[in-house]
């Protein structure tokens, strides 16, 4: 399939999910994800990132979509809104650790002249989804996607292994994924 028929498909998907229909969402998050994988790939190359980091960065774009998909301009593609993501959650996750990166100004332009309003729905939505987890998970999720801890550092604030971290974070993002499709048929 071309890029452009691949976003294509992937634009129709996420409009239906943002109108409601779950199964739509599952198609495209199914879809994105080895795609999001290659970009973390690349890009934890090209800024000198161990391998090691793209998993945990495909985990928090997946989830940074599923918060701010109702940010995404529908008439625009959605492959470069996702490359974004990507870049700037790796970014993230090279600060946490103490890294350094430099962007050309021409990698972020669209973003610095994005007009973004935020009504605080997006934060009050994810606090409801959370509340849905179990403690362990919850605070996993709220130490390192929301609140931009880092494996090892939420681990030892939990007294857990980073392994455990990694598998609670995982699942806690199925768990909301499965929260989420079971709230869209509940008020779908």
């Amino acid at each position: 399939m071309k890029n452009w028929a691949r976003e294509e498909e992937w634009g129709t998907w996420m409009r239906a999910a943002i109108a409601g229909d779950s199964q739509a969402y599952d198609r495209f998050l199914r879809a994105v994800t080895p795609y999001l994988r290659s970009i973390a790939r690349r890009r934890c190359d090209q800024f000198g990132a161990p391998r090691s980091e793209v998993e945990d960065v495909v985990q928090e774009v997946l989830l940074a979509v599923h918060l701010k998909r109702g940010t995404w301009d529908a008439s625009r593609p959605i492959g470069p809104w996702l490359a974004t993501i990507v870049r700037n959650k790796l970014i993230d996750s090279l600060r946490r650790r103490g890294r350094h990166s430099s962007i050309p100004i021409e990698d972020v332009m669209e973003t610095l002249e994005a007009d973004h309003q935020a009504d605080g729905t997006d934060r009050i939505d994810a606090d409801r989804m959370l509340q849905g987890l179990r403690a362990p998970q919850r605070e996993i999720v709220r130490s390192i996607s929301i609140g931009g801890a880092g494996i090892r550092e939420t681990a030892e604030r939990l007294h857990m292994t980073e392994g455990a971290v990694r598998v609670a974070l995982h699942r806690a993002l199925k768990g909301l994924a499965a929260l989420y499709r079971s709230d869209e048929r509940e008020n779908g």
